[in-house]
């Protein structure tokens, strides 16, 4: 079966006011009030509700579209007069993903929850937008700080309606630490990361990083209109938005700044840190690149490019749609992602963090414990060692021998009572090799290279903090454990009334006010000691928290660390 996510029920968390009961509905729209800010734009009219003033679908840049299509993002600078953003705003266009031949209908009622598999409505290449929330009534001269999100969805889907930050604002209020949050609109799947070298000679390549980083810039101009402080920015990501803001650390070499002043203090990361890639025009991208010229019928055009430009929005759609997408037998070796370029993105993200090319601010980062499961329900084929093997090595790392991935995946115990969903002894293993290589699609992906990844950090700039953790919060969920997007419903939404739910919110937002997850936290939640004191987690759970070794899976990690330069993807 064949779906997009238009196509998906809507679950009634991300659906919002959109899916309250008729009965409901008018007693609710009395309570929404309109509320309005003048900016250097122009006057944003925005929505009031529930104590929280929303200004949605806000352009920063000219509409990607025509011959601006495949092109870096133009600043809007015409002026929007009065701008009406009170509804959800756009979606830029996204990827559809298959079902065929896989387990994914027995735990989609679970899967359902999570942004990955959501409704998105207004989809359409005019997509450049920014989303800002914030307490109501907030006056312009408040100077409060910002938490910036990126969204995640495998650089091929998401989109800011997705994530509504109510009650992560609310939660800031009742602790007495009001702050404004801003989400960023980007392009994804092949209208934002089409690679091939057609694309490298032209300029056009990481144009979603480039969408981010101009959001950011809009946010350095615009947002002390709304009462937020400009030099108080903190960015915050899961996934692919996790990975992003590294990228958005590593831009240009490391420059984070804009106008002689950086565009954030701090960040956070979830489940994501450093993709490892082979540049635009490898071979691999030149492959997604000519699947994509061939099914836009501009296989023939002496400027494929152009032609791709030119084409109509649904060919072009279907176009960059007929390579593999993540939730499909290839799972995370992924057709659209950042590749180096040598001008936006230097180098290997890899190479920069080693190298110290980052702008070094403190950070938060951590995964939940079974990132792969979710990326391992469609290969049911793959039932042995070697299987797995040749699997890593057809679809993921090119620049590998058979040998040295043999190698690899020796690390990792044959035996199921060790694999993902960890601690589950003989229990969810839905084929023959499931557990085995989702913990290896996990730890590759998420969860050993993140160690890599702070062990690098640390050696390159010591005396910036770093604080990590693990979290074990949907132990029990049959299959996939707590499995990647999961941490979505606990740490963005606070759906449960757990300690994991509570103390998220209570880490993070102290985070944002003094860049220390400690600070202010409240005596109800533990010491969270930074990574380099002793290389400890903050082990999350659904009633307490505990710290664990970061040393789980050592001989797999060091595996990692010292080959990372034959696993770009």
């Amino acid at each position: 079966m064949k779906l997009s996510l238009l196509s998906l029920a809507c679950a009634p968390i991300f659906c919002g006011l959109a899916a309250a009961a008729p009965a409901a509905a008018h007693t609710l729209e009395n309570r929404i009030a309109k509320t309005s800010v003048a900016t250097p734009q122009g006057t944003m009219v925005g929505s009031s509700v529930l104590g929280v003033d929303s200004f949605a679908g806000i352009p920063f840049g000219e509409p990607p579209v025509g011959p601006l299509r495949l092109r870096p993002p133009m600043r809007l600078n015409a002026s929007l007069g009065t701008f009406d953003a009170t509804g959800l705003g756009p979606s830029c266009p996204q990827m559809f993903f298959s079902t065929e031949g896989n387990p994914l209908s027995s735990v989609l009622g679970e899967l359902l929850n999570t942004p990955l598999f959501q409704t998105v409505t207004g989809q359409t290449e005019d997509c450049l937008t920014m989303r800002v929330q914030r307490p109501a009534g907030t006056a312009s001269d408040a100077k409060l700080p910002v938490l910036f999100w990126i969204f995640g969805g495998a650089f091929q889907l998401g989109s800011p309606q997705m994530y509504d930050g109510t009650s992560l604002i609310l939660n800031g209020l009742a602790r007495d630490k009001p702050f404004i949050f801003v989400s960023v609109n980007y392009r994804v799947g092949g209208f934002g990361f089409l690679p091939g070298k057609e694309v490298l000679e032209d300029g056009a390549s990481n144009l979603g990083l480039l969408d981010q980083r101009m959001g950011l810039e809009w946010v350095a101009d615009n947002i002390a209109a709304f009462g937020g402080d400009p030099e108080k920015v903190t960015i915050w990501g899961e996934s692919a938005g996790a990975i992003s803001v590294f990228d958005q650390m590593a831009l240009y070499g490391g420059d984070n700044t804009y106008n002689g002043k950086p565009l954030f203090r701090a960040a956070i990361m979830n489940s994501g840190s450093v993709a490892p890639a082979d540049m635009v025009d490898c071979p691999k991208g030149q492959a997604v690149y000519d699947t994509v010229v061939d099914a836009a019928g501009c296989s023939s055009a002496s400027n494929t490019l152009e032609c791709l430009r030119e084409a109509d929005y649904d060919t072009f759609l279907d176009a960059v749609n007929s390579v593999p997408g993540v939730l499909s037998y290839n799972s995370i070796a992924l057709s659209y992602l950042p590749r180096p370029d040598g001008v936006v993105l230097v180098d290997s993200p890899d190479v920069l963090a080693a190298s110290g090319q980052y702008a070094a601010v403190p950070m938060i980062i951590g995964d939940v414990e079974d990132e792969g499961t979710l990326f391992s329900l469609f290969q049911p084929n793959i039932t042995t060692h070697d299987d797995i093997v040749d699997y890593l090595a057809t679809l993921f790392f090119h620049g590998a021998s058979r040998e040295e991935l043999d190698e690899f995946v020796s690390t990792y115990d044959r035996s199921i009572t060790a694999g993902s969903p960890f601690r589950t002894g003989i229990l969810n293993n839905v084929y023959p090799a499931f557990k085995r290589l989702a913990a290896i699609l996990g730890d590759m992906t998420f969860t050993l290279s993140r160690r890599v990844f702070l062990n690098a950090t640390l050696a390159a700039n010591p005396d910036v903090p770093s604080w990590s953790y693990l979290a074990s919060y949907s132990y029990r969920t049959p299959i996939l454990g707590t499995f990647h997007a999961s941490d979505i419903l606990q740490v963005f939404y606070g759906v449960l009334p757990n300690f994991a739910s509570a103390a998220f919110h209570s880490y993070y937002i102290s985070f944002l006010y003094g860049m220390d997850p400690n600070e202010g936290a409240g005596d109800e939640f533990p010491e969270w000691p930074r990574w380099g004191e002793n290389k400890d987690l903050m082990w999350i759970h659904n009633r307490h928290g505990e710290l664990l070794a970061d040393d789980f899976r050592a001989d797999s990690c060091d595996w990692i660390a010292e080959h990372v330069d034959i696993l770009h993807v």
